[in-house]
């Protein structure tokens, strides 16, 4: 009778564990299952999206110079001990040619794809392959943008090829889960996991004439995944992978910062080159300046964040729409504006004769103006490229520079703050209007020739133009 007793405790204390272990069991298995659909969903948005990434090959080429040798007489034994080698050598130009890799994503059947400017900048000839091992040679460029590092591709006489969906990169929040597919170090189609690290990120600091809005993510971003896309959870391209931040480190991989370019920006720069076969940046004719804390306060403004207009171009789309300076940028097309640089990107961005809701506030009111979107002068574009500013001189003649961009072509040649530009290809421009006036005629030149006056001399110098 004591056993029987003893056996029916055990088994009620059996019961009792099993019943209190239920709801943990049943827990586990509803996260297990949980982990399963986000791993389902994840493998969904690859599945959608993976036959249309592609891997982009540029051949290009490497010039240096070598030197020769022209007698049996003329080698390093002589030159060791008799010293005499060095002056009979002779140089000779040499050319290497090199493959870089990339990656990028078909937008139409008819073959249009989207990568990167840097990827096919210096090609000679280009070379795309397929998620099916199709592979396409000289492959065209359609445009290219450096300033946002954006370019569209074509595949020429093709039809039926799967395409990416493209999502809205506006919409995304800082948080959420992407999906990098592209060919890192040459191994195709590799797909990693992040989230959205952070939003309108920039790398170039100050530099007014670049257009960058970078998503970051802590996705896995190597070298030669630059060109491919950014997924969402719904297989939606909201990017194209680009860069990634190293820091002083060295190291030339992943580092838990990578960056990618708002496929928004590249859809319109798409839309328009498939369109008309070129890409014409939006122009407004505005000075900007970013509106901080200080000049808020000054100003009696309660928003603490816009652009403010510092100066309204004459005759331009600007003045025409009725923008005028001291004007605070706050929202465009219901976008926030949080500084000088949203305004220019979306601008920048929107086509000739697209109209903008801008909304400013003027002492202290909210005031909606709109604005019908110019073309950007041909002047302007120059003048990026050059990366100088100049203001009309004293003695009305010629231009003073103000500013010279650092690492530009200007740079290079030795121009500096206060040189005076007399002439530009023969023509003599005494007011900055006359400097923008000539440089416009340079539309399609591949230099252009500048008279430079110093304390001491005047001379000429030479730099490159980017033909568009």
């Amino acid at each position: 009778m004591l056993t029987s007793s003893r056996n029916l405790k055990r088994a009620g204390w059996f019961v009792l564990v099993c019943m209190l272990a239920f709801p943990v069991w049943a827990a586990v298995e509803d996260d297990t299952a949980a982990l399963r659909q986000t791993s389902k969903a994840f493998t969904a948005a690859v599945k959608k999206a993976l036959p249309a990434v592609v891997a982009v090959q540029s051949e290009y080429t490497v010039s240096g110079t070598e030197w020769t040798y022209r007698s049996p007489f003329e080698d390093d034994f002589f030159e060791r001990f008799f010293g005499f080698g060095p002056r009979f050598r002779t140089p000779v130009p040499r050319q290497e040619k090199r493959i870089g890799q990339g990656s990028g994503f078909i937008i139409s059947e008819d073959g249009y794809i989207l990568t990167n400017h840097h990827v096919v900048a210096e090609a000679d000839k280009l070379t795309v392959l397929l998620h099916d091992g199709r592979r396409f040679e000289n492959v065209e460029i359609v445009g290219s943008d450096e300033k946002a590092d954006l370019a569209l591709l074509k595949i020429p006489g093709i039809k039926g090829l799967p395409t990416v969906d493209l999502g809205n990169s506006d919409l995304i929040e800082v948080g959420e889960w992407v999906i990098a597919v592209g060919n890192p170090f040459g191994l195709m189609e590799t797909v990693t996991v992040g989230v959205v690290s952070a939003k309108g990120r920039r790398i170039r600091g100050d530099d007014a004439s670049v257009y960058e809005d970078f998503i970051q993510t802590d996705a896995a971003i190597n070298p030669g995944n630059s060109g491919g896309p950014l997924l969402n959870i719904d297989g939606q391209v909201i990017g194209i992978n680009a860069a990634i931040v190293t820091g002083d480190t060295g190291v030339r991989g992943y580092m838990g910062i990578g960056l990618a370019v708002p496929i928004n920006m590249a859809k319109s720069m798409a839309e328009q080159m498939i369109k008309t076969g070129k890409f014409v940046r939006g122009y407004a004719g505005i000075g900007l300046q970013d509106l901080t804390e200080d000049i808020a306060q000054g100003l009696d403004l309660k928003v603490r964040r816009g652009a403010i207009i510092t100066q309204v171009y004459e005759n331009s789309p600007a003045e025409a729409a009725g923008l005028q300076p001291d004007d605070v940028i706050i929202s465009i097309d219901n976008r926030q504006i949080y500084s000088s640089q949203d305004v220019r990107n979306v601008i920048g961005y929107s086509a000739p004769g697209t109209e903008l809701t801008i909304v400013v506030l003027r002492k202290g009111q909210e005031k909606k103006i709109t604005l019908k979107v110019g073309a950007r002068p041909v002047a302007e574009e120059i003048v990026d490229q050059l990366g100088i500013e100049v203001k009309n001189s004293e003695d009305g003649r010629g231009v003073v520079i103000t500013n010279v961009k650092e690492d530009s072509d200007a740079a290079r040649v030795g121009l500096r703050p206060g040189m005076v530009i007399l002439s530009i290809n023969q023509e003599q421009v005494n007011s900055v209007a006359e400097f923008k006036n000539a440089l416009s005629k340079l539309e399609g030149k591949d230099k252009v020739i500048l008279s430079v006056k110093t304390d001491y001399m005047t001379y000429y110098v030479v730099l490159p133009l980017k033909k568009k």
